[in-house]
């Protein structure tokens, strides 16, 4: 019996589609939030968190849906076709209330260009505009509660350009680090403007979030489809397999759209103020291609009858059969402490690696002055290379050892990233992508099944249930509090929450004892050497 690679491929193409969505998402959402609609990270953290909101009831209901569909394509193939062409009608949408917000805002867009400059200074300075940055007193651009200052003058701020960079000391500590003057001043101030804009006229806000929302909803639509098609038209012994295959190939969508932002160089500080259409379009245009891709290609029903049949043949179904005939099986005591405890560290480690994903856009530019893009595609590209290889370690040293050298390796890849700044050498915050995109697909590949490993066959969907709420929740939550603690604090406060959560990840999981594959001998149905 073997995995067919082919068809695997072929159906991850529904799930190429969904994560090159997110990654254009994560990537530009919260940038237009803050930067055309001046809102604070907090609130765009709450923005960012509706689509694990909306997951967190609507991906089983849409599953459920889908097991009770009968039709000519299948069960899981409507519910992706028609998800996937609204989303992306959804996407070019958005792109269109964003420019309406660019139109109030047109005399301040334009980067670098000393009117856009004026406008902005004049407006802080004569009290229109209030706004306190968050570096502390040496950069505050002023508020006392009733007029508002500028510790810069209205000449050297209208001379500042976004490719600007000063080396500074620190008055207490005596440390010396290069700012940018830009990210310093005039972003926060740009930020003030659109906010006092959007505060006088929220239309175009408004039908931003109601676009997102129907946006959001599409693709909650069709998720869990995508997601149960892959055991659908896959025998249980080959499932592991085909779920590497799987997340190389939403990893591949993730890269693929990295690649067009940096090509449309949607990081960039001079493209802050960018109209998003013709990228989303692009984006859109590559959802829709993976979805042809997907329908002239996979034939659901087929494979579906195939698989059944196929499992009658192996003995799989007889199996399942027994198993399901008997008492459901219970969990002992042990064993309901380590999924527990595997839940727990599921939350906690996606509460740091969400943190970062969510919000890394607006930090690289901000504290770095780095491409986002590039450190991203870097972590892509190590973890494609690392799905098949965890998988491998794990069947060697099981995967709860595996799994703790994946926490460990990230917890160290985010403590070393919390002490970079903008002086710190680009190949450093690399390695630290690298090692954190390594770590993140060794402990992705193994966590799932150390939960369903502990269930009967009759609960796969319960226990399935029980780890994605874990990890929704964790992602509806991270975004807020992270954005918060930005805000209150400051943009450097992201690394080291990223660190601390993802620590006690490992600490949870150090005590988890049950959820390990079962190593035995081969023989029947691991015996067979057969295509499937």
């Amino acid at each position: 019996m073997k995995l067919n690679y082919k068809r695997t491929i072929l159906v991850g193409f529904a799930f190429f589609l969904i994560s090159a969505f997110w990654q254009a998402y994560d990537a530009t959402i919260a940038l237009t939030l803050t930067n055309k609609f001046g809102m604070s990270q907090t609130w765009s953290g709450v923005i960012m968190a509706l689509d694990n909101i909306l997951a967190l009831f609507m991906l089983p209901m849409f599953g459920a849906l889908s097991d009770k569909h009968k039709g000519k394509s299948g069960r899981r193939t409507p519910f992706i076709r028609f998800g996937t062409i609204v989303a992306a009608i959804a996407l070019v949408a958005l792109s269109f209330a964003d420019g309406v917000q660019l139109q109030q805002l047109k005399e301040v867009s334009a980067i670098d260009d000393e009117a856009a400059l004026v406008t902005l200074y004049d407006a802080q300075a004569d009290g229109s505009t209030v706004f306190t940055a968050p570096d502390g007193d040496r950069f505050v651009l002023g508020t006392d509660g009733s007029d508002t200052t500028l510790d810069i003058s209205r000449e050297d701020f209208i001379a500042i350009r976004s490719t600007d960079k000063t080396t500074v000391t620190d008055l207490d500590s005596g440390e010396t680090k290069e700012i940018s003057p830009y990210a310093q001043y005039v972003t926060p101030v740009r930020q003030a403007y659109a906010a006092q804009a959007t505060a006088a006229n929220p239309g175009p806000l408004i039908l931003f979030i109601c676009l997102l929302l129907v946006l959001l909803v599409a693709m909650a639509t069709f998720r869990s489809p995508a997601v149960a098609l892959m055991p659908d038209v896959t025998m249980k012994p080959l499932r592991s397999k085909a779920n590497a295959i799987i997340n190389l190939m939403g990893t591949a969508g993730g890269i693929l759209v990295l690649v067009l932002g940096m090509v449309f160089a949607t990081s960039s500080v001079k493209n802050s103020m960018m109209n998003y259409t013709l990228f989303y379009t692009v984006i859109a245009g590559v959802m829709i291609g993976a979805l042809i891709t997907f329908l002239l290609t996979v034939k659901e029903p087929q494979w579906a009858a195939q698989m059944q049949s196929d499992s009658l043949r192996y003995g799989v179904d007889e199996q399942q059969e027994q198993e399901q005939s008997g008492e459901k099986r219970k969990l002992s005591g042990p064993e309901l402490r380590s999924l527990i405890l595997i839940l727990l560290s599921v939350a906690l480690w996606y509460f740091g690696y969400n943190a970062v994903t969510s919000k890394y856009s607006v930090y690289a530019p901000n504290v770095l002055q780095k491409n986002y893009n590039t450190t991203m595609l870097i972590a892509q590209g190590a973890a494609i290379v690392a799905y098949l290889p965890a998988g491998m370690v794990a069947s060697k040293i099981g995967r709860r050892k595996t799994i703790l050298a994946g926490v460990a390796m990230l917890c160290a890849a985010f403590a070393v990233a919390a002490m970079m700044t903008a002086s710190s050498p680009d190949w450093l915050m690399n390695i630290m992508f690298a090692l954190a995109g390594i770590a993140w697909a060794t402990i992705n590949v193994n966590s799932f099944p150390m939960v369903v490993e502990m269930c009967s066959g009759s609960d796969v969907g319960k226990y399935t249930g029980f780890y994605y709420t874990a990890s929704m929740a964790a992602q509806t939550v991270t975004p807020m509090l992270s954005g918060f603690l930005m805000d209150k604090m400051n943009m450097m406060v992201l690394f080291p929450y990223a660190a601390i959560f993802v620590a006690l990840a490992f600490v949870t999981m150090f005590f988890v004892r049950h959820g390990d594959a079962k190593i035995t001998a081969k023989k029947g149905l691991e015996a067979l050497n057969v295509e499937d």
